[in-house]
């Protein structure tokens, strides 16, 4: 356990470039005790403790601005910069590597008991204020850019910005501009 915390305090060192020292990241990064608090939750959900598991949820949630859901799938290192405002939601899956920045929204698209959050894989980064929504799922070392809204699955090696969210880098964006501009 004591190695995990050690791991997150050196993805944030390495995420952040304002992050000063090991000490000023442990004390004093919300994002940071979000996730530490879902850990916890999450090991309490695991093993039948629900209402437990929300009720510290609920408490990290009032102490951080990050809501995240004991019953997500986070991985490894996921590092949550400007922890205010964070939503994810109970069916989402955060792959090891994750960074994600303050208002993002992981959200569900359907009042049935299914898989209804977003996927997020391995390396992904999801800029400020950023929606996503549904059963969708963001490739590996993709990019979301700030405020966009994403309901439709992005490819692995793309960044995609607007709303509605728009490829606009990486794999396929290159066959989209010629399909555009008409044969040659």
């Amino acid at each position: 356990m004591l190695d995990r915390l050690r791991e997150d305090v050196r993805a944030a060192l390495a995420k952040d470039p304002a992050a000063t020292s090991a000490v000023t990241v442990a004390l004093l990064y919300p994002g940071l005790h979000a996730v530490w608090g879902y850990r916890v939750a999450h090991a309490l959900w695991e093993r039948g403790f629900t209402f437990t598991a929300r009720l510290l949820s609920q408490a990290v949630r009032l102490f951080t601005g990050v809501e995240i859901h004991p019953a997500a799938d986070v991985g490894r290192r996921l590092f949550v910069d400007h922890g205010a405002a964070v939503v994810i939601g109970e069916t989402a899956e955060i792959g090891d590597d994750v960074l994600m920045y303050h208002g993002v929204t992981l959200g569900g698209d359907s009042m049935r008991r299914e898989k209804r959050h977003p996927t997020l894989e391995d390396g992904v980064t999801v800029g400020a204020n950023a929606t996503l929504l549904g059963d969708i799922t963001v490739g590996e070392n993709a990019t979301v850019g700030a405020g966009s809204v994403v309901v439709e699955s992005v490819p692995p090696e793309t960044t995609v910005a607007g709303s509605p969210a728009e490829q606009v880098s990486g794999t396929g964006a290159e066959r989209a501009v010629s399909q555009e501009c008409g044969p040659e």
